[in-house]
Parts: C-alpha cells; structure tokens; sequence
C-alpha cells in the first residue's frame, strides 16, 4: 500500500528538514500543501516538489530558482522545465567548478602555513 498523503511531522521526518524549513518553503509558494483545519497534508505532487527542492538546495542551487524552475512546469510543462534545467544545472557546474578551484587554493595555502609553521617549532 501507497502513502497518499504525508502530515506535517511526516513530511519534516521524510526529508530530514525542521519545520520552520518546511513552514519557510510554504511561505515562499515551493509548496502547497492540503489544509484540513489547521492540519496540512502533503500529496505525491508536494512530495515530488520536495524531493526536487532538496536535490536542488544538494546542489547549491537558490531557493528563488527553483521556484521558478518548479513554476516552469506548472506553466509550459515538463519539455520546458527540462531544458530549463539544463541551462540552470550548466550555471551551477561553473559556479561549483570555481568554488573547488577556490578551495584547491586555500588548502594549499594552508598546507603551505601549516608546515611553514612546523618547521619553525623545530
């Protein structure tokens, strides 16, 4: 048997978020989940948007743009969203390439100080 809908708690324990997190990404309109009450219930669609949303934020990516990457489907459907991603995913590989080349440098440096400092205990 299938789970249709995850509660609130469900939904903070599947994905590992605190539920401010889940409250900050409603707020933002990444999702929108069924309201029975004051209960919120969360179907295969909000599930979908937050397995992409986490595999987004994995990748560094905004919350802004994948907002509107997640719009994209709502509004021209998933041929677009796709190829939106590859133009979204192709920004983030040069962003993350000039991160790593940012960190291969400072451990360098650090590894340089570092045994700098060693010697000089000697």
């Amino acid at each position: 048997m299938t789970v249709d809908r995850l509660t609130f708690k469900e939904m903070c324990a599947k994905f590992e978020v605190t539920p401010r997190t889940l409250r900050y990404y409603e707020y933002i309109e990444l999702l929108q989940p069924d309201r029975e009450g004051r209960s919120r219930y969360y179907g295969p669609r909000e599930i979908a948007r937050m397995t992409l949303i986490m595999r987004g934020r994995t990748f560094g990516i905004k919350l802004e743009e994948l907002r509107q990457w997640l719009m994209i489907y709502e509004n021209e459907g998933s041929q677009a969203q796709m190829a939106a991603f590859v133009e979204m995913a192709d920004q983030q590989l040069i962003e993350l390439r000039r991160q790593h080349s940012q960190l291969e440098d400072a451990i360098r440096e650090l590894e340089t100080l570092r045994n700098e400092t060693s010697n000089s205990l000697k």
